[in-house]
């Protein structure tokens, strides 16, 4: 172990509360080694953001989680290109793009307003409810749903498997079994639904990747099933922890609270602000291809490198008074929320109109709000952070 740090992703004490660890390990152990668990972790934010953007020394094609089943050569079969490499990333991403435009997002966006009304009207009029279970938990799933023409009637169960899919228990490093049967569950439902669009398509986004075309390449039914799955996990539950730990921490932090409540318009701030502060996905993994030579330290090739996202983030080498909940700050595009380079986030543009939306839509329906935070639920992943459940009180405007 490096220094006197000890950090583990699987740890529920992390879960609660990471910063102080990830403070240590950028003072510290810049280049921090576990044995027991395999891997070494970067944590400051001029490493993680260049290494994002190095796809030559670093590679994606083991996967980007250290739980067992999900990494290895098959991690593309769940996480898509992902869990790919140039030039298959390069390939598979061109044709998904072309049925995942921007322009389907944007056509989608009245939608998406009204299913954000369709889940909030009904919580706020009962003054206190659930934010996650309720709102934030129901919202961005069934948007996504809404993408792939997954029909209303399924999209409840839909969620509790994609939720199933991540959760973890406390010391279990391996994916458990519930989880792994839920992934098959998901997997077979989108092999149903795209064997129906081959069939007969409809106007959605599993329809457009059918059609989807590069010089006469197309996709196969694996790589779309592959990719509506990702969709899944990795769209759904990061905008549902955005929405939730936007909620948390102004209500935490009062005067910035104020901010979006008296201007509408200040909820992009609040949006990125908490994506800096407190980001969804706080880290993710690589294999070294090469040695890497860090802070004195020599990374060896084949190694499983962590890229710590949440502590980059709060990195005061780069953000100043980074411990601070600021919604007046300039993050000037520095944040690494959505990773970097040729792996960017796809997603990223859905996931900021999503909250947008919503959080707009709760500024301007709520006078006020209070959380019960000693009921408030973390959720235990280990690379997602948010809440399992999060008690609100609410007065209406």
């Amino acid at each position: 172990m490096s220094s006197g740090v000890v950090f583990s992703p699987y740890d529920y004490a992390v879960h609660a509360d990471p910063y102080p660890v990830y403070a240590r390990l950028r003072d510290e152990a810049p280049v921090y080694r576990n044995d027991e668990l395999d891997f070494w972790a970067l944590s400051r934010h001029q490493d993680v953001a260049a290494l994002f953007r190095d796809n030559t020394r670093l590679s994606n094609a083991n996967g980007v989680s250290l739980d067992p089943a999900a990494w290895g050569p098959y991690a593309h079969k769940t996480m898509s290109f992902l869990a790919m490499d140039d030039p298959r990333h390069n390939r598979l991403r061109s044709l998904v793009s072309r049925g995942f435009t921007p322009r389907r997002v944007r056509d989608l966006q009245p939608r998406i307003l009204e299913l954000a009304r369709h889940h909030l009207r009904p919580a706020l009029e009962s003054g206190e409810f659930d934010f996650v279970a309720d709102f934030a938990g129901k919202f961005p799933m069934d948007v996504i749903s809404e993408l792939m023409g997954v029909p209303e009637a399924d999209r409840a169960r839909l969620r509790e498997l994609a939720d199933t899919v991540m959760h973890r228990e406390e010391g279990v490093t391996d994916v458990p079994q519930a989880a792994m049967e839920a992934s098959l569950h998901l997997v077979g439902y989108y092999a149903d639904m795209l064997a129906e669009r081959r069939r007969e398509r409809t106007d959605d986004l599993t329809s457009a990747l059918l059609e989807a075309e590069v010089d006469g390449d197309r996709l196969n039914d694996e790589e779309i099933i592959a990719f509506l799955f990702l969709m899944v996990v990795a769209g759904n539950e990061t905008t549902t922890k955005l929405l939730a730990n936007a909620v948390y921490w102004a209500h935490r932090n009062p005067h910035e609270q104020a901010k979006p409540f008296a201007d509408p318009a200040r909820v992009t701030d609040w949006i990125e602000e908490t994506l800096r502060y407190d980001t969804s996905s706080q880290m993710v993994a690589r294999t070294a291809t090469e040695d890497l030579l860090l802070h004195g330290t020599t990374v060896p090739a084949g190694s499983r490198v962590l890229l710590l996202i949440g502590a980059a983030n709060r990195d005061p080498r780069a953000f100043d008074d980074a411990d601070r909940y600021d919604l007046d700050r300039s993050t000037d595009t520095q944040i690494v929320s959505f990773g970097g380079g040729t792996h960017f986030c796809l997603g990223a543009h859905l996931a900021r109109l999503e909250a947008r939306i919503a959080l707009t839509e709760f500024v301007e329906l709520v006078k006020a709000y209070d959380v019960d935070t000693d009921r408030a639920q973390r959720v235990h992943s280990s690379n997602v952070r948010g809440f399992a459940t999060l008690p609100v009180r609410v007065e209406s405007r």
